[in-house]
């Protein structure tokens, strides 16, 4: 990245920074979180419909064209044909930049927000995007005590929110903005979430463990079919598929699922605030393991994970779980307690045949016994596990435990699985420790080579692992670098009666000295003549 690119972001950093002080308040960080990420989304959906119009009219014969100037009676002809294309409709007048230039003078603000949010959730109604975009605006609550007690107080906030928002500098649209826009969601992301700790970390991978995630499922592939997530959360781990391969190289979109609704919301947005368009993305709100909504997409090429650690769920006491096609074949259930392995055959179920997985782990599923035990067995035998990498600790919000990522495949070279300790590749930045591309690069490497590396990689028979009673723990193969300094016994021992000789001849001249001091006073000043 150019270092004018990479000044352009530490600036918009600050000044995103600098708004969400501002403008926090009596707001608590992480819901005002909503209110920031809701008018970014809006500023620009209203930026990238106004260009994406603008280019059409242009390419047809009209230089000066200008949505934004447009009369709303003028522009509903194109409402139709924009809806088919872009998944939502927006009237000049309701436009980001036309509502803030009113703004200051609207008594009515929240409701005229309120009205706007409406009208383009509306616009898709009856639509294939419909539902894409309906609730994308619910955490956007424009008439909340949150913002203030009185309408005049919440409008008060309203035009500061505008005002911040509109005035952040993305440059021309057309050149960075889209990367500007993803990129100030994902610092907000991860600013709210190492502000607000474990509430609001749960959900947020950090970016550089997103993309060794990715990178792993694409080894050796320069494009994939679909990408799949049954935990995407805010839809980082999807999103940096578009990064590491380029928009266009998923060739039939991005797919997950999140149980949490203001998460799931979340992950819409910053599917559009990267430009994903609503026919190339289908995320599903609800429960992935009892009740998955895409039945009908998979297999996936891709699959990236970083489910919640040992969750409760149904387990063995829905009567239908053990039946389903999903689980029935490890022949056991992943405990009521831990739901962790039920996540890991879900989407080994959903993986294609030349497929991917790689999952973040709780590291107890490596080696704890019971149902664990027998799920580990199952995918061992049956040769799904390619690689075992242990990942350094501190690197996640809302926890300092290191974790781990399991690499799941249905077609392997060889009946072995390897394993990867990386839990020294890691650089301290801030109150967290960070995968740099250096230590991503590493780990990579030795996946592709899949060889043996001394205290760093170790390729072990499945038949060694049964033995070892189908604990796939990574200190339990690969040998730590024993950084003891070695101690030399005769040389210390010299040393120590060195030190004590020295001791001894101290001791002598101290007694020397005090003797010396205790003489009485006529003798002392006798020898001082």
């Amino acid at each position: 990245m150019s270092n004018k690119k990479e000044a352009e972001r530490a600036e918009l950093h600050k000044t995103i920074w600098r708004i969400a002080n501002d403008l926090r308040g009596s707001v608590d960080g992480w819901d005002f979180k909503s209110y920031v990420l809701g008018m970014l989304f809006y500023r620009f959906i209203s930026e990238n419909l106004t260009t994406y119009l603008n280019e059409q009219e242009r390419k047809a014969g009209d230089p000066d064209f200008d949505y934004a100037k447009l009369s709303d009676e003028d522009a509903e002809f194109g409402r139709k044909e924009t809806v088919r294309e872009k998944g939502f409709y927006i009237l000049p007048s309701d436009l980001f930049a036309n509502v803030r230039q009113k703004a200051r003078h609207d008594a009515n603000l929240n409701e005229t927000l309120s009205r706007v949010f409406k009208d383009i959730e509306g616009s898709a109604v009856g639509s294939d995007s419909e539902d894409d975009i309906k609730g994308l605006f619910d955490d956007l609550d424009v008439n909340s005590n949150k913002l203030g007690q009185s309408v005049a107080k919440r409008n008060e906030q309203l035009v500061k929110l505008l005002n911040s928002i509109g005035e952040l500098n993305f440059g021309s649209f057309a050149d960075n903005t889209i990367d500007a826009f993803g990129d100030a969601y994902e610092y907000l992301m991860a600013m709210y979430a190492s502000s607000a700790g474990k509430s609001g970390g749960e959900f947020y991978t950090p970016q550089e463990v997103s993309e060794l995630l990715a990178r792993i499922t694409v080894i050796g592939k320069t494009e994939v079919n679909k990408v799949y997530d049954p935990a995407c959360g805010s839809g980082s781990l999807l999103l940096k598929f578009a990064k590491v391969l380029g928009p266009d190289r998923v060739r039939q979109g991005f797919f997950g699922q999140e149980i949490n609704l203001t998460t799931f919301n979340l992950c819409r947005i910053n599917m559009f605030l990267h430009d994903i368009n609503y026919e190339k993305f289908d995320i599903a709100h609800g429960d992935t393991l009892t009740d998955p909504a895409h039945w009908d997409d998979e297999p996936f090429e891709a699959i990236v994970s970083n489910p919640p650690y040992s969750i409760k769920w149904d387990g063995d006491a829905n009567p239908l779980l053990i039946n389903d096609p999903r689980f029935a074949p490890a022949g056991v259930l992943a405990p009521k307690s831990k739901a962790d392995l039920a996540f890991t055959l879900h989407m080994l179920h959903w993986l294609a045949v030349d497929g991917t997985a790689a999952i973040v782990e709780f590291p107890g599923v490596l080696y704890r016994g019971g149902a664990e035990g027998k799920i580990r067995k199952y995918l061992i035998d049956n040769n799904y596990v390619d690689a075992v990498i242990q990942l350094p600790s501190d690197l996640f919000f809302g926890t300092t435990i290191g974790t781990c990522i399991i690499v799941l495949k249905k077609s392997k070279q060889d009946n072995k699985t390897l394993f990867i300790d990386a839990s020294a590749e890691f650089t301290r930045s801030g109150n967290k420790n960070k995968l740099t591309t250096e230590h991503q690069k590493k780990i990579l490497d030795a996946i592709i080579a899949r060889e043996d590396a001394e205290h760093f990689a170790k390729l072990v028979d499945n038949s060694d692992i049964a033995d070892n009673a189908y604990n796939i723990a990574v200190s339990s193969y690969v040998e730590q670098e024993d950084t003891r300094e070695v101690i030399n016994i005769v040389e210390l021992n010299a040393d120590i009666a060195g030190i004590v000789a020295r001791q001894a001849e101290l001791r002598t001249q101290i007694d020397a000295i005090v003797a010396d001091l205790d003489l009485p006073a006529g003798r002392q000043e006798a020898r001082n003549v």
